[in-house]
């Protein structure tokens, strides 16, 4: 016989002689043993909660720091104007093309002025004539007058030769004829003044109307700036209204943004802002038209900013980071890794308070920076953790070493 299945045999017995006949004995041993294992647990989980975690926390003040508003916007042309013929004609000179700088006052178009001097000359001439015309008229005029004085005084002989029986009543009524004669060629040379002045305006006219169509045949510049266009072909045909040149003024040039509504307070007219381009230049300039009337569909505001270009680098129409300075606030200077995330993904920071407990607390970023973050909405002064922030929640003791802001 085995030993081994002898023993199996006898240990099951045993087993079932203490579960069958000294069942309440077991059952009394198992409790005092659940009991005694509850005790332990609790008596680690008091100690668990009763540990102190190592942190490492930065003292930290608040700061006045600058503020800014970023804006997505683009570069433009302080000018930039189609010139238009303003009559008909065959352009007669070399077209300058497009780049090509000119000044205010440089010529762009010339056209042909065709009969356009002889018209001037005939205007000129009917000028001369109607001036000619005043000095007769106002000879016949004060004829008149002086006829008019001859008659009242023909009139008054008459009128006392009458009274006094000298002369008879058919001589002083036609003293009084006369006299009305008088007055009619007085009215008439009066008129004929009136109309030679209105012949000599006429004429002036006529004269200026002229001048001014010889004026139309040179086209110039009406600012310094960069032809965007070729000017007009020579021999080419110009219709009143014709594209002569496109001329765009960059310097000074206009950066362009959007404002939402939100930073509208923040900004004001002769803020300084500045600028960094698609290619990595650099510019700076200040505020100088920030609109009343917001879009429609996007809710933003346009703003301009006006920069320098004497070197006209910067085109119209280039993409631009801008940054409007805006009034300073209260921030603190923190590492980039002491901000985390609550467990409804609220950005902030946990902290360490009076009671040398953790606790959270949210912030607001307002920028990143090589030296760090800078974050607002937090206490004037705070012990920030730096290290450890993530293996402690609100209300667990911390024990904190303390660094340097810049250590």
């Amino acid at each position: 016989m085995k030993l081994m299945p002898l023993l199996t045999a006898v240990l099951v017995s045993a087993f079932l002689y203490f579960a069958v006949f000294e069942r309440d004995r077991l059952l009394a041993f198992a409790q005092v043993t659940s009991d005694n294992t509850e005790e332990q647990i609790e008596s680690i989980d008091t100690d668990r909660s009763q540990h102190t975690i190592s942190v490492v926390a930065q003292h930290s003040e608040a700061q006045t720091v600058d503020s800014v508003v970023v804006l997505r916007g683009r570069t433009e042309a302080a000018r930039s104007v189609e010139i238009r013929g303003e009559t008909s004609g065959q352009i007669i000179s070399e077209p300058l093309r497009k780049g090509a700088f000119v000044n205010a006052g440089d010529l762009l178009c010339e056209l042909d002025p065709g009969t356009r001097e002889a018209s001037l000359a005939e205007a000129r001439a009917r000028l001369s004539e109607a001036e000619s015309r005043v000095p007769e008229a106002e000879a016949g005029l004060a004829e008149a007058r002086a006829r008019v004085r001859e008659a009242e005084i023909n009139v008054n002989n008459a009128r006392r030769l009458s009274e006094g029986g000298f002369s008879s009543e058919t001589a002083l009524i036609s003293a009084e004829a006369t006299a009305e004669a008088a007055l009619a060629g007085v009215s008439r040379a009066n008129s004929a003044v009136i109309s030679a002045q209105s012949g000599i305006e006429a004429a002036q006219a006529a004269v200026a109307a002229a001048e001014r169509e010889i004026e139309r045949l040179t086209i110039t510049a009406p600012f310094p700036g960069l032809l965007e266009t070729d000017a007009a072909e020579l021999g080419s045909l110009m219709q009143a209204g014709g594209l002569c040149a496109t001329i765009v003024q960059l310097d000074p040039i206009k950066l362009v943004g959007f404002v939402p509504e939100a930073d509208l307070d923040k900004i004001e007219l002769g803020a300084l802002a500045g600028a960094r381009l698609a290619s990595g230049r650099e510019v700076q300039g200040r505020v100088t038209f920030l609109s009343r009337s917001g879009d429609e569909t996007t809710r933003t505001f346009r703003l301009e900013v006006e920069v320098a270009n004497p070197d006209l680098a910067i085109r119209d129409g280039q993409t631009a980071d801008i940054l409007v300075a805006a009034e300073g606030r209260q921030a603190h200077l923190l590492p980039q890794s002491s901000l985390t995330l609550d467990d409804n993904g609220v950005l902030g920071v946990r902290v360490v308070d009076d009671e040398n407990t953790a606790r959270f607390m949210p912030v607001t970023l307002l920028r990143d920076t090589v030296d760090g973050v800078w974050v607002a909405d937090l206490p004037e002064t705070v012990d920030v953790i730096v290290v450890g922030q993530e293996y402690v929640i609100d209300g667990v003791p911390v024990a904190p070493t303390f660094k340097e802001a810049n250590g």
